[in-house]
């Protein structure tokens, strides 16, 4: 079933794929990394002005990496805002999408997280580094064929 959304999308000539729905009813959307950056723009005119929350998971050991937008339509006099998920997957061997930091700023702290956990590189961020682990920290935390180390130091214990 197509949504709101992905119908508008499609009348455009805008490449994407329906996910379908989750269970609240919100339309997720496959985008491709090379689409996005100019599709992130479009739909910030669009009106999705608010970007609720940025993620990223692994899909799957030895497979792809996915970097989720959960995007609003603010506006005035709305009591309940239009909602999109939008998912990006890259594979893990070289993992970049381009970063939505110029268009919304609230995913710079969300897309270093990512960076840090899943080690995807998100292009043109303006300060792309660790963000919890320490900057000599070797590997990605979150990929699920990380080998956690087998020692861990206690700094600061007292």
């Amino acid at each position: 079933m197509q949504g709101r959304l992905s119908a508008w999308l499609v009348k455009h000539g805008l490449v994407h794929r329906s996910l379908g729905f989750d269970y609240q009813g919100i339309e997720t959307l496959q985008i491709k990394p090379e689409d996005w950056h100019s599709i992130a723009v479009i739909l910030y005119v669009y009106g999705y002005n608010y970007l609720r929350s940025q993620c990223a998971y692994d899909v799957a050991p030895g497979g792809l990496l996915a970097s989720v937008y959960h995007l609003t339509r603010i506006e005035y006099g709305i009591d309940q805002p239009e909602e999109v998920c939008i998912k990006v997957f890259v594979p893990r061997k070289n993992p970049r999408i381009p970063s939505v930091f110029w268009v919304w700023k609230s995913a710079d702290f969300q897309e270093r997280e990512s960076y840090d956990m899943l080690g995807i590189s998100y292009d043109n961020h303006p300060r792309l580094k660790r963000i919890l682990m320490p900057e000599s920290w070797i590997g990605w935390p979150l990929r699920k064929d990380y080998i956690a180390p087998n020692f861990y130091e206690i700094q600061d214990a007292h």
